[in-house]
């Protein structure tokens, strides 16, 4: 398990999987502030391309700092170009998931030269000014009708919308995450439940994150390297029209919507997501 430094000592972790392409894909966890390990081999993404999947600060294998307020996503930013310089790369093929979609867009604003490539997959994109109504999470509940727990989910999600919910209505709810509620989802919601750490997730949203964000717009817009955006058909945060407005945010953003699938698009449906980032990321190393 390879280690490095972050900028202020703390000693972070990575996980190579996989082989091929001309340089490997670094994959940043959303959660916020899960584990790389929650990727697992990104529905087979592994077979094709390399990949590199950072732990966060605090996360997996890597180091607690000793301020917490490192773990602010924009002060993250850092961390990645750490991992840069100790993989030795000139540019980056970067992945950021969900919540980690903010940090992606963090460090490509900050550090545009040293991006070759994003994919961003249901990612969130308030570094940037944009940000999903929790309210449009009840069009993709809806969407779920037929679903045997849909007469359950229903009054949890009010619950939840209200403030109001109990643990195990959110036990409930994590079944909107993804397409289908099969083995390879129940796996993937109960390893999620298990590393999810609230006292990381709050410090990666502390006030001042995105007190940024006009100058990182600016800055995306000048951002001339192909750029994917994946949201799933059932998804509610992002739903695929606000998934096409992050695309818009860049020259050459575009967006694909993958049929059958919610917020977890390679545990949906592997072959189809493996296949669109493979073939992405082929046109992108030309």
């Amino acid at each position: 398990m390879p280690i490095f430094d972050a900028p202020d000592g703390t000693r972070l972790a990575y996980h190579r999987k996989g082989s091929g392409g001309d340089r490997p894909l670094v994959c940043v966890p959303g959660g916020p502030m899960m584990r790389s390990a929650y990727f697992g081999d990104l529905g087979g993404l592994a077979a094709q391309r390399e990949l590199v999947l950072l732990d966060l600060r605090g996360t997996g294998d890597s180091a607690k700092p000793a301020d917490l307020a490192s773990v602010r996503v924009d002060r993250q930013a850092e961390d990645i170009e750490a991992l840069r310089v100790a993989l030795g790369l000139e540019q980056l093929d970067l992945l950021g998931h969900s919540a980690a979609g903010d940090l992606v867009l963090a460090y490509a604003a900050r550090y545009p030269a040293r991006v070759r490539s994003l994919v961003l997959i249901c990612a969130r994109a308030r570094t940037a000014g944009v940000d999903f109504p929790v309210e449009r999470r009840r069009e993709a509940l809806e969407l779920r009708r037929n679903e045997p727990w849909y007469e359950r989910a229903q009054p949890a999600f009010d619950r939840a919308m209200a403030g109001e919910a109990s643990d195990a209505d959110f036990v409930l709810l994590d079944r909107l995450a993804y397409g289908r509620w099969d083995a390879a989802a129940q796996a993937h919601a109960a390893a999620c439940e298990q590393w999810f750490d609230p006292e990381l997730a709050e410090a990666y949203l502390a006030p001042g994150a995105f007190d940024g964000a006009d100058a990182a717009r600016a800055a995306l817009a000048e951002l001339d390297v192909p750029v994917l955006v994946i949201s799933g058909e059932l998804d509610g945060s992002p739903r695929p029209d606000s998934a096409a407005e992050v695309a818009g945010l860049f020259p050459r953003g575009e967006h694909i919507v993958q049929a059958g699938a919610a917020h977890s698009p390679w545990v949906d449906g592997p072959d189809e997501f493996a296949q669109a980032v493979t073939t992405f990321l082929a046109r992108a190393s030309r």
